[in-house]
């Protein structure tokens, strides 16, 4: 990622305080990062999915910009908050689709890419979500390390920034999850390629 961790994190503790500034500041600092972001996030769907990554981004400031309580602690999790947002967008955008198709169509991902679900071509992403939900309750670090990876695009040693642990141990935890994931998602759709 391209912007000075330092410069990023001091706009976002200024911002954090009130001063309105700093979050004009901060927006050329970080855009472009966030484009990325949503770019990583998009590539895995549908070739004719309609959110595109101008739009998740706008959509993904909006909802950081309305954050009032948050306490910025550094860039790093300013990321992982937005890759956050990002996975709410899209899975929300896939839940709006689900409902107008009336359950059919769901929105698919390609996981191959992401090497989420060993041999899975594509899996809906409202089942990841809840997937991602159930995982949660156990452990929340796989969930959130498949969170960022996934959604946010995070490289192994992004995620362990913003986790807080070591790139071994996120190696250890993505691969523990996609393990997981594979199992859960073929459990409940025997049309998932293996």
């Amino acid at each position: 990622m391209g912007s000075s961790p330092d410069e990023v994190t001091l706009m976002l503790i200024r911002w954090s305080s009130g001063e309105r500034e700093a979050l004009d500041q901060l927006i050329p600092l970080v855009y472009s990062e966030l484009r990325q972001l949503a770019s990583r996030a998009l590539r895995r769907e549908r070739r004719d999915h309609t959110l595109q990554p101008t739009a998740l981004v706008h959509e993904a400031y909006l909802r950081l910009i309305d954050q009032r309580n948050v306490n910025w602690q550094n860039r790093a999790h300013f990321f992982a908050i937005a890759s956050q947002a990002m996975r709410r967008i899209i899975v929300d955008h896939a839940r709006r689709h689900n409902a107008i198709k009336r359950g059919g169509d769901n929105l698919k991902v390609e996981l191959e890419a992401a090497m989420l679900v060993p041999g899975a071509k594509d899996v809906d992403v409202v089942r990841l979500d809840d997937a991602l939900t159930e995982l949660a309750a156990f452990d929340p670090q796989q969930s959130r390390i498949v969170e960022l990876r996934f959604f946010g695009g995070l490289s192994i040693e992004e995620t362990a920034e913003v986790v807080g642990i070591s790139p071994a141990t996120v190696k250890r935890d993505w691969s523990m999850a996609k393990a997981w994931l594979h199992r859960e998602l073929q459990a409940g759709d025997a049309a998932i390629p293996e």
